[in-house]
């Protein structure tokens, strides 16, 4: 398989990469919503029964309770993956995730085992969740703050070295035999204390990665050492996938939602209002690959509505994530639904 990925990444550009041959088909259920923003602002009430309306045709059940009890046990500890940086307004919105809090404790799950989490504490109580995880009665957790599990890590087959810094397992140690700095660790939050998780991603451009979707939240939020892979397309390329196939990651994520309340398609991952569209979507999957492969044709289609000079996307990371049977790269055969 790595071999494949090493084939894939001399091929050329993202977009003259070989589709694996596939008949299987990925599955998405888009809700479209009204009145779901006023004024950039979430309206908590409206979101809760869009998110609702989704998930139930989602998961081909009758109620949320019903919807919930087929992606998550009542005893499991559900953590809510957020992408808190951009902040409230165009970062995973806490209406949201109040949505998913309340569906998942009204189908059993102890508010005690529900984490609202992220990479760092500190944007997290930025964005605001700090204070909503006191109002649901929730944990809140930055996964670099939990410390690490030295049995659970990505090793890439040529590792580039680390820049490590203060937070990194490894930051400070002496590298005698150069081994320091070649693995990313994970959260002890992540591969330990955890056992579902839901990633929430918002539709949010991200240079090199091209959207800052389930695979850049996910991966790099779920480890130690990743400025290595920051700031580098084709090291994302190959990062991102590799690591969401880690059992400890990809094994436990029982739900992607998009939220495409707004589309921002410029200056990601910081928010910028002014390069943002009023969308009022949320989009629901079992295949990250797949929503992010949408989510790069919408932000593509935002561009080219403003007359925004096209970017190159990193497809190369959704093609390779295809070759690991992450989930579905063709447009072609991505299903979707749509829900009023």
């Amino acid at each position: 398989m790595f071999a494949l990925l090493a084939l894939a990444a001399r091929a050329g550009a993202a977009d003259a990469l070989p589709l694996p041959t596939t008949n299987a088909v990925a599955r998405v259920v888009i809700v479209q919503g009204e009145n779901l923003l006023n004024t950039f602002l979430a309206d908590d009430a409206e979101v809760d029964g869009a998110f609702n309306r989704g998930l139930i045709q989602f998961t081909q059940t009758t109620n949320v309770t019903a919807a919930w009890r087929s992606l998550v046990a009542t005893n499991d500890t559900v953590g809510i993956k957020v992408f808190s940086q951009p902040g409230p307004l165009n970062g995973t919105r806490p209406a949201v995730i109040t949505a998913i809090t309340r569906g998942l404790v009204e189908a059993g799950v102890p508010p005690d085992h529900i984490v609202i989490w992220d990479k760092h504490a500190r944007d997290l109580q930025a964005a605001g969740f700090f204070r909503l995880g006191r109002t649901l009665g929730v944990r809140v957790a930055g996964a670099m703050e939990s410390g690490f599990d030295t049995n659970t890590f990505y090793l890439p087959d040529s590792p580039v070295i680390g820049a490590l810094v203060w937070g990194d397992l490894e930051f400070g140690r002496t590298n005698a035999d150069f081994t320091v700095g070649k693995k990313s660790f994970a959260a002890r939050l992540v591969s330990q204390q955890i056992t579902k998780f839901i990633s929430v991603a918002p539709l949010i451009n991200e240079n090199d990665a091209g959207v800052c979707g389930h695979f850049f939240s996910l991966a790099l939020g779920s480890l130690d050492n990743t400025r290595r892979f920051e700031g580098d397309g084709d090291r994302l390329a190959k990062a991102l996938p590799e690591i969401i196939a880690l059992p400890a990651i990809g094994d436990r994520t029982t739900l992607y939602v998009t939220d495409a309340l707004l589309g921002q398609f410029q200056g990601g991952p910081a928010s910028y209002l002014q390069y943002s569209t009023v969308l009022q979507q949320l989009w629901f999957s079992h295949d990250p690959v797949a929503l992010d492969t949408l989510a790069l044709k919408e932000l593509a289609r935002e561009r080219n509505r403003f007359d925004i000079p096209p970017v190159k996307s990193n497809f190369e990371i959704y093609t390779n994530a295809a070759l690991l049977q992450l989930g579905i790269a063709n447009p072609a055969r991505i299903q979707t639904e749509k829900v009023p």
